[in-house]
C-alpha cells in the first residue's frame, strides 16, 4: 500500500513538471522585433534635355540603281567585273564582239572619203564655170546644174558624216562601263553568250549604297509637326534595328510625298543616310526613328519607375525616414527610356525604380548601392 502511494506522488511529480516546462513554452514573450528594409534601386527626379522622336517602320533602297544591258546585238567576249565588288563610273563591265561594228565604221568612213572626192572636183568645175559665165563662154544651163551637184554632195558628205558618227557609237557600245559609282550584284549572263539589245534580264543590276535611302511612313496625324519643324532646318533620321538596340547609320530627312494614302492613314517620307559603314543594304527593312524636336529642362524620371494602377499612373516616392508612399503621377513624352513628369513631383524627390513589387505604402526601404540601413527595431507581442 505505502509503495503504490508513493508511485502516484511519483507520477503527480513528472506530470507537473511536464506542464510547467510546456507552459513555459507557451508564454507570451515580450521583446524588441528588427525589420529588415527592403532593398530597392532607386533615382532623382531631374530636369533635362527629352528629344521627341517620331518611330516608323521603313525599307532600305539604292540611292540609284541601273540594270546594265547590251545596246547593240553581239557575242561577249571579255566580263571585266566580279559579283559583288565596287565599281566606279566609266569602269569597264563586259566586251562585246566589236568586229562587225568596226567594220561598219570603216565603210562609213570610206563613203565619206568618196563623196567629199567628188564634191572638191565639183566645187573646182563650179569655180572655173563661174569665170566662163561671165564672158558667156558656157551655157547657164551648165552652171546651174554644176552648181546642184556641189550641193547634192555637200548634203552626201553630211549624211557620211552622222552615219561615221552612228557606227562610232555603237562601236562604242561593245564596250559596257558602269554609269555609276556602286556595287555589282549577281551576273544575269556569262561570258560567250550572245546579247540582244531587247534582252529581258540585262548584264548585271548596280546598286548605290553610299549615300543610300530609306524611304518610311507615319501617321498623317504628324505631317503638320513635321512640315514646320522641317523649315526650321535640316531633320536627323536614325535606321535602327527592328528591335531598335542597334543604331545603323544617321542621315536626315529629304522629302515628304505629295499625297497621303488614304487606305492608310500616313504619310511617306524619304531619308538620305550616308551609310559609311555600309550596314544598310537594299531591301532591308529597319525601324526609322525621326528627330522631330528637343523639349528643354523638363522634370523626368526613368520609365522604370512609373507603375500604373486603376486611378493611372503612379510612382512610389522615397521619404526622409526611408519610407515609401504613392505618388500620382500626370505625364507628358513617355518613351522606353524616360518619362516625362507634368505634375506630381518636384525636382530631386526619390523615386523607386526597381523592387516595387514587394513594397506597399509604409514600406521601409534601403537603396542598393547606398550604405546599409541600421535595422529598425519595433516592438512586438507574439500571443
Amino acid at each position: 500500500m505505502r509503495k503504490s502511494h508513493l508511485a502516484f506522488l511519483l507520477i503527480l511529480a513528472v506530470g507537473s513538471a511536464t506542464g510547467l516546462w510546456f507552459g513555459a513554452r507557451s508564454s507570451p514573450v515580450e521583446g524588441p522585433a528588427r525589420v529588415v528594409p527592403v532593398p530597392v534601386g532607386a533615382s532623382a527626379a531631374a530636369r533635362r534635355d527629352v528629344p521627341v522622336y517620331l518611330l516608323g517602320l521603313g525599307n532600305v533602297q539604292a540611292y540609284n540603281s541601273v540594270t546594265v544591258r547590251a545596246q547593240i546585238d553581239g557575242q561577249i567576249t571579255e566580263v571585266a567585273f566580279k559579283e559583288g565588288q565596287d565599281v566606279n563610273v566609266g569602269d569597264v563591265l563586259v566586251k562585246i564582239d566589236r568586229r562587225s561594228y568596226q567594220a561598219t565604221l570603216d565603210q562609213a568612213v570610206a563613203k565619206r572619203a568618196q563623196d567629199q572626192a567628188q564634191l572638191d572636183n565639183a566645187r573646182r568645175d563650179l569655180k572655173r564655170y563661174n569665170e566662163l559665165i561671165q564672158s558667156n563662154s558656157i551655157a547657164r544651163q551648165q552652171f546651174d546644174t554644176t552648181q546642184a551637184q556641189v550641193e547634192q554632195l555637200q548634203a552626201a558628205v553630211k549624211g557620211d558624216d552622222a552615219s561615221i558618227e552612228y557606227a562610232q557609237v555603237n562601236l562604242g557600245y561593245a564596250t559596257i562601263r558602269s554609269p555609276i559609282k556602286g556595287r555589282v550584284g549577281i551576273r544575269k549572263i556569262d561570258g560567250g553568250n550572245v546579247v540582244h539589245v531587247n534582252d529581258p534580264n540585262g548584264i548585271v543590276t548596280i546598286t548605290e549604297t553610299r549615300p543610300i535611302s530609306v524611304l518610311f511612313t507615319l501617321p498623317e496625324d504628324a505631317l503638320q509637326d513635321i512640315v514646320k519643324a522641317m523649315a526650321a532646318g535640316p531633320l536627323p533620321v536614325a535606321a535602327l534595328s527592328r528591335d531598335g538596340k542597334q543604331q545603323f547609320d544617321v542621315g536626315e530627312l529629304t522629302l515628304i510625298d505629295n499625297a497621303v494614302d488614304q487606305t492608310t492613314g500616313t504619310i511617306q517620307l524619304k531619308a538620305t543616310l550616308p551609310n559609311a559603314a555600309g550596314l544598310l543594304w537594299p531591301g532591308q527593312f529597319v525601324t526609322t526613328r525621326l528627330h522631330l524636336s528637343t523639349r528643354r529642362g523638363v522634370l523626368t524620371v526613368p520609365f522604370s519607375a512609373i507603375q500604373n494602377g486603376p486611378e493611372g499612373s503612379f510612382a512610389f516616392i522615397i521619404k526622409s525616414d526611408s519610407a515609401v508612399e504613392i505618388r500620382k503621377l500626370k505625364l507628358g513624352l513617355v518613351n522606353d527610356e524616360t518619362a516625362v513628369v507634368e505634375a506630381g513631383l518636384e525636382e530631386g524627390d526619390l523615386v523607386v525604380t526597381s523592387g516595387q513589387y514587394r513594397l506597399q505604402p509604409g514600406s521601409k526601404v534601403h537603396v542598393e548601392g547606398s550604405p546599409p540601413a541600421t535595422p529598425v527595431v519595433a516592438s512586438r507581442r507574439d500571443d
